[in-house]
């Protein structure tokens, strides 16, 4: 019986909350005696962590100044998570779109790597966090070198389980590995709960325009959000973005009147956007695309670039559109298609949105995760 072995969760870092986090939630729900790795803890930025057991590495000492500059900290991950002892395990589970792949078992500790996304600065999306061609020119031997340790920390999991198509792909591609599929499991009874919640309580987020578009996003560099924000620019219409990371004050400057910025939102509060908004903007190439399916939920269409995880989790003209280019031109034009017809769209996210949830559902992940252990 898996319930009967001593399991182990890895993950790369627990300072945030987002998708990805609600995961670590479910496995732990899965495996409530599991012990949590991760190369370090913020227990300010990420209490939802406060129920968990939890084993830091050395980096957990270093100052907050090189902890929380991935820049900084960059060179000692890989010996970070090296170091760990699993040798009392039966199985470890790594969640990873970076380094917690790369820790070492002994063969009798099943290792089950649930990617998120091969890393992201090493392959698929280098331009968005290197586009400066001297700072990549200084850094080139440095990249070159963890590209092939990456390589080799890809083949150490005896299994790996990718979060979406576009990922398996991915690490097929850089990797070299075949995957399977199992979609992050969308919490409908808990949502389902919030929702209540939202119609019994008057919202205390005030806006000066009920027609507003939605982003709900991490604010880095990959996620484009300044694409969206310059859109709206030009556009004109009200946009609210819900979010915290390293853009937030470079996005601030550059944004006009008709944006404003949340966060430190609850899921109530959350979910009072989602079923006023006109859409949810997701101008990203997302690995899967969590905030979609919450989108959908609520009854709020998406606007979408065509590529990624958005392409599994949307239905084209049912539940939200896709604009083919990641550029201004294509998003403004999507977004005055999107006016012409939005009657229909909350018509259809309506009637199939719901049902498109339900094929990422919690229950399905906990059982197709149980399968492969």
């Amino acid at each position: 019986m898996v319930n009967q072995k001593k399991v182990a969760i890895v993950y790369d870092w627990i300072d945030k909350w987002g998708g990805v986090e609600r995961v670590l939630l479910t496995l732990h729900e899965m495996f409530p005696d599991a012990t949590f790795y991760t190369s370090y803890y913020d227990k300010e930025k990420a209490d939802w962590a406060k129920d968990l057991k939890i084993k830091t590495s050395f980096l957990q000492n270093f100052p907050s100044f090189i902890k929380n500059s991935r820049i900084l900290s960059f060179i000692f991950y890989p010996f970070a998570f090296e170091s760990f002892d699993f040798s009392e395990y039966d199985l470890v589970i790594s969640i990873t779109s970076s380094f917690a792949k790369a820790i070492i078992t002994k063969p009798g500790t099943r290792h089950i790597c649930y990617l998120l996304t091969p890393t992201r600065y090493l392959w698929s999306h280098e331009r968005d966090y290197l586009g400066n061609k001297f700072i990549k020119y200084l850094l080139s031997g440095l990249l070159n070198m963890f590209k092939n340790w990456d390589k080799v920390a890809s083949q150490r999991p005896d299994k790996i389980i990718s979060i979406s198509e576009t990922v398996r792909e991915r690490c097929k591609k850089y990797y070299n590995r075949d995957s399977e599929v199992i979609y992050p499991g969308f919490d409908e009874e808990y949502w389902n709960n919030i929702k209540s919640k939202v119609k019994s309580q008057k919202s205390k987020i005030q806006l000066k325009s009920k027609k507003f578009f939605l982003v709900v996003s991490r604010l880095e560099p990959y996620k484009k959000i300044d694409l969206a924000l310059q859109s709206f620019n030009r556009l004109k219409y009200s946009l609210v973005i819900v979010g915290k990371g390293s853009q937030k004050n470079k996005l601030k400057q550059i944004a006009g009147k008709n944006i404003i910025f949340l966060s430190k939102l609850s899921d109530i509060e959350l979910g009072d956007l989602y079923s006023k908004a006109q859409a949810l903007i997701m101008p990203q190439e997302e690995d899967f695309g969590y905030v979609s399916l919450e989108s959908q939920f609520f009854n709020c269409p998406v606007i979408a670039y065509k590529k990624g995880g958005a392409v599994e989790t949307i239905i084209d003209r049912k539940t939200g559109l896709f604009f083919e280019d990641q550029t201004e031109q294509s998003l403004c034009k999507t977004v005055e298609r999107f006016n012409k017809i939005k009657y229909n769209l909350k018509v259809g996210v309506k009637e199939f949105g719901a049902k498109n949830v339900e094929k990422f559902s919690k229950a399905i992940f906990i059982k197709k995760i149980q399968e492969n252990l």
